[in-house]
């Protein structure tokens, strides 16, 4: 099971941490990726980590302002948001596979690849 945490109501121009942990097993092998979806919009890739931490994908709009890390001794997988935008405004998913899905082009973003999802946290950015 994967729980998503951090989410919240954050002003424009702010900044939020979400975290992703594990329960029942050990995220250290395992690819982990981050989701999001607006209202009304289909669910698109954010960000991804190989296991070991050595390679990371980012989608073009929100590279420069997400960073994605992960804790394996925490057991814990985290995106580091800043500068926010209202278009930021989504749910947040975590999700995590075996395979090396962040290891080779674009198959990160195949959601159906991931064995395991978490419920997903929400981000709100308003004034």
């Amino acid at each position: 099971q994967l729980v998503e945490s951090g989410g919240g109501l954050v002003q424009p121009g702010g900044s939020l941490r979400l975290s992703c942990a594990a329960s029942g097993f050990s995220l250290d092998h395992y690819a982990i990726g981050w989701f999001r979806q607006a209202p009304g919009k289909e669910r698109e890739g954010v960000s991804c980590v190989n296991s070991g931490g050595g390679l990371k994908n980012t989608a073009d709009s929100v590279k420069g302002r997400f960073t994605i890390s992960r804790d394996d001794a925490q057991n814990r997988v985290y995106l580091e948001m800043s500068s926010l935008k209202p278009e930021d405004t989504a749910t947040y998913y975590c999700a995590a596979d075996l395979a090396p899905l962040c290891s080779v082009g674009s198959v990160w973003l195949m959601q159906d690849e991931y064995d395991y999802w978490g419920q997903g946290t929400q981000v709100t950015v308003s004034s």
